[in-house]
């Protein structure tokens, strides 16, 4: 951040400002020897912030099996640093939501607060689910990683308007935010928590969780839940939309490792802690009529999601690397398949072995990339004449195979010359203006009534006899198997 925008941000008059009583809680955050008395003379000092500290003591967010009727025994429930941390937080969000100071007109206080809240319970689930024993630091940290929206709005609401005006998504704002103003939220965040004396841990947090790739470090897992309870709020606040739960699917994976079954679980985290955090705020997220629907339909997405990627890993692992065709596992699972069907029910069925003429010259003559653009081409050639249920694979280095169901020897004559043709046609250029050219030599065998194969290995065998006759009388041309050639 440059020094005009720090100075800005340090002089600001119109940034909010923190109660009092805040400030005495900041310093007993700060103090690693704070004791449980002053901790109790401290909250006693806001009746208010007293009850929520026992409410959260009774409520079903820390399920404790002991009630708690003073702040005393709602300390000694929850420990003297998880009751700074969460009175630090209500005593912050209850100022900042309900005296909000003048910020542009784009801007709406109540859509931030909902988010922020929903940050911080996500942030706490997903704690929970990687085994951070700190929800409290947790839910600070989620409440204040983007308090530096804020802080832009109160320096510079003419300026940031327009900026902030012109995206709803989080990643693109803050990419804006830097081209445009030098610095982004988080730094500007990071910034006013250390200005407010904020310990120090939670301030890099909220700065460190907006950085890519993940950080690594102490706090890592830390960074890590604060950065992808962002993108669950972010699906909270508006549920429904597959394109973010695509995106908090990503960032759970990058940051935390976590899947589909495991964000699963957070989710239900969420749900049963949301009404709990919702009083506790005086906030309400969701009218309480909706969360089961969008709590079930979070699910649901993340369903599809998951059945989504199994089935691109499965797609990827049987095609080749390089040319996108099938690769031989695939062909040769696919014939069995086939070759079932054809003569369970008398079907015809052909396939047709393809070999490319001389390619070993092309790759050292012109060398392995100018080969490997060819066999992308000549797949790219092949698949625009095939049907969609046809199978074509990579059966060797410049070998393919393609499977055609239900196709009689004379329409696999046709296309086969098609596709000769069009092999022939394929021309690539070099650097040097020089066109480099390749012919295919193909060979075909049919089961249909008047042959029989009685093994798919036996129809592999006919179509490379065929190949090799294609071969050996010339290549660049297409022989059909018969008995003679065995």
């Amino acid at each position: 951040m440059d020094d005009n925008l720090a100075r800005r941000l340090r002089f600001c008059t119109t940034l909010p400002s923190l109660p009092a009583v805040a400030v005495k809680i900041i310093d007993l955050a700060n103090d690693p020897d704070a004791d449980i008395n002053t901790a109790c003379d401290y909250i006693s000092l806001d009746p208010a912030l007293a009850a929520k500290i026992l409410k959260t003591a009774n409520s079903p967010l820390y399920k404790s099996r002991r009630s708690a009727t003073n702040v005393r025994q709602a300390i000694s429930v929850l420990g003297t640093h998880s009751v700074i941390v969460i009175a630090l937080s209500f005593s912050l969000a209850n100022s900042l939501i309900k005296h909000p100071e003048q910020y542009s007109s784009v801007f709406d206080n109540n859509i931030f607060w909902r988010h922020s809240i929903a940050s911080a319970l996500a942030c706490r689930a997903l704690g929970e689910k990687v085994g951070l024993n700190i929800p409290d630091d947790l839910l600070l940290a989620g409440l204040l990683q983007e308090i530096g929206i804020i802080a832009f709005n109160a320096m510079m609401p003419d300026e940031y308007e327009p900026i902030y005006a012109s995206t709803t998504d989080h990643d693109t704002l803050l990419r804006i935010e830097r081209e445009t103003l030098g610095a982004g939220h988080d730094e500007i965040g990071y910034a006013l928590l250390k200005q407010w004396h904020i310990p120090d841990y939670i301030a890099l947090a909220c700065i460190a969780s907006h950085s890519q790739p993940p950080p690594n470090g102490n706090d890592a897992n830390l960074h890590a839940c604060v950065a992808v309870s962002r993108y669950m709020a972010d699906y909270f606040l508006d549920s429904g939309d597959s394109g973010k739960i695509s995106a908090l699917t990503k960032a759970a994976e990058s940051w935390l490792n976590l899947d589909g079954d495991a964000l699963k679980d957070v989710i239900d985290s969420m749900g049963v802690g949301l009404s709990s955090v919702e009083d506790l705020f005086e906030i309400t997220i969701h009218h309480p009529s909706e969360i089961s629907g969008i709590l079930s339909e979070a699910k649901d997405l993340l369903t599809i999601q998951i059945l989504s990627r199994v089935q691109e890993l499965e797609e990827k692992s049987q095609r080749d690397s390089l040319t996108g065709a099938r690769n031989r596992g695939y062909f040769d699972e696919t014939l069995k398949r086939e070759f079932c069907l054809s003569t369970q029910h008398t079907l015809p069925l052909t396939i047709a072995m393809i070999d490319l003429d001389h390619f070993k010259n092309i790759n050292d003559t012109y060398g392995h990339l100018v080969g490997d653009a060819i066999l992308v081409a000549v797949v790219s050639a092949i698949y625009g004449q095939i049907r969609q249920n046809d199978t074509l694979s990579r059966y060797g280095g410049e070998e393919f195979a393609i499977i055609l169901p239900g196709t009689p020897l004379a329409s696999a004559k046709k296309l086969m010359a098609r596709l000769k043709d069009s092999i022939a046609d394929i021309s690539h250029k070099l650097e040097s203006n020089q066109s480099v050219s390749v012919t295919a030599s193909i060979g075909i065998a049919s089961l249909d009534g008047s042959k029989h194969f009685e093994y798919p290995a036996n129809l592999i065998k006919a179509a490379d006899l065929a190949l090799y006759a294609a071969k050996n009388s010339g290549r660049n041309q297409i022989i059909e198997w018969n008995s003679s050639l065995s």
